[in-house]
This record gives structure tokens, C-alpha cells and sequence, in this order.
């Protein structure tokens, strides 16, 4: 299922093919926030697509041309405190940073969100130290509201548990339509 386009850019459902490329960049996840998505082996990405597959929340990210999974994104809402808020985020492969790709598809992702979901409120979590989502966040002209310090714990390859400040950025539905009109 396609759920909306870019110029360069298809954004769906996964599917089986999928596998060897989120394989590709979650054997060796970059931001700690991904670390507990780490995938030890081919079959366990096969596994992983099959259940995204399934997920609404999740959005794979595949160039047109090809429909190579480049990356993805996640929305999700919890229906509390307020159904029309969503949590929103992106990981993707490391091969094709610098290309707008990343901001490319999630403004597709926000566009979606608040025309398609009636969506009110967007947040991202990002931590401190990753520093490419915090410029993403600002291309996309969500505001920083704050940051919570030691707010996630987690365990790192070595096997010690770090906390991590995150910084919550967001962006209301008026400010984004104010933007793009």
C-alpha cells in the first residue's frame, strides 16, 4: 500500500523485499534511540519486515525509480492525551544522507498526517547528541520545547546502560499550513 508520493520518493508499506536493505542499516543502528531494532542476521530482518508490514505505524521510504528501501519513518498515536497528537521519527541508511531525502519524505509523512489524519500536534523525541535529526527537526520548522535530561536509558554494545538527554521538538497543524501556503 502506497501511502503518498514525493518527486523521488515512495512512501508505503513494507514488504518482503525490504529485508536486505533494513538489514543494511539496523545491523549497525547509529543513534542509540535505535539500538533495541538492532538486527543480528538476514532472517531477522525478514522477520521484522513482516511485522511492520503489519504495523500502521510504520512507513518504509523507497526511491521511485527503484523502490530500494532507503529508510523509514514511524507515527504513531496513543489516543491520550489527545487522539490528534502523534509521535513522529525517522531512521535511515547512512548511504544516502545529503540527498534531502530524509526531509523529502517526512514532510510527505507531516503532510499526510495533518490532511489525511486530521492530525492536530506533532512531536519528535531526539537526543541530545544526534545531531542530525535536531537539523531535520529545523528544516522542518518544528520548534525545540524543551529537554528532558537522562530521559531514556540504553544499553550499549558493550553492554552498559547509558542515559540520554532528549530534546522534544514539535510543530501544531496552523504553523505547518502557515508554512506551506
Amino acid at each position: 500500500m502506497i501511502v503518498t508520493t514525493t518527486p523521488r520518493l515512495i512512501i508505503r508499506a513494507f514488504t518482503d523485499n525490504d529485508a536486505a536493505a533494513l538489514f543494511d542499516y539496523l545491523a549497525s543502528p547509529r543513534a542509540p534511540c535505535f539500538y533495541d531494532e538492532k538486527l543480528s542476521s538476514l532472517a531477522d530482518a525478514a522477520e521484522e519486515v513482516n511485522k511492520r508490514s503489519r504495523d500502521a505505524s510504520q512507513f518504509a521510504v523507497s526511491l521511485k525509480e527503484s523502490d530500494t528501501l532507503i529508510g523509514h519513518l514511524f507515527a504513531e498515536n496513543r489516543e491520550e492525551p489527545d487522539p490528534n497528537t502523534w509521535c513522529v521519527g525517522w531512521h535511515f541508511n547512512a548511504r544516502y544522507e545529503g540527498q534531502g531525502f530524509a526531509t523529502e519524505s517526512a514532510s510527505a509523512l507531516f503532510d499526510y498526517l495533518f490532511s489525511v489524519k486530521d492530525a492536530r500536534r506533532l512531536y519528535a523525541y531526539v537526543e541530545d547528541t544526534n545531531l542530525a535529526s535536531q537539523k531535520l527537526c529545523d528544516r522542518l520548522h518544528m520548534r525545540q520545547e524543551g529537554c528532558f535530561r537522562e530521559f531514556v536509558s540504553f544499553v550499549t554494545e558493550d553492554g552498559e546502560e547509558r542515559y540520554d538527554n532528549t530534546f522534544v521538538y514539535a510543530l501544531l497543524k496552523r504553523e505547518w499550513q502557515a508554512r506551506n501556503q
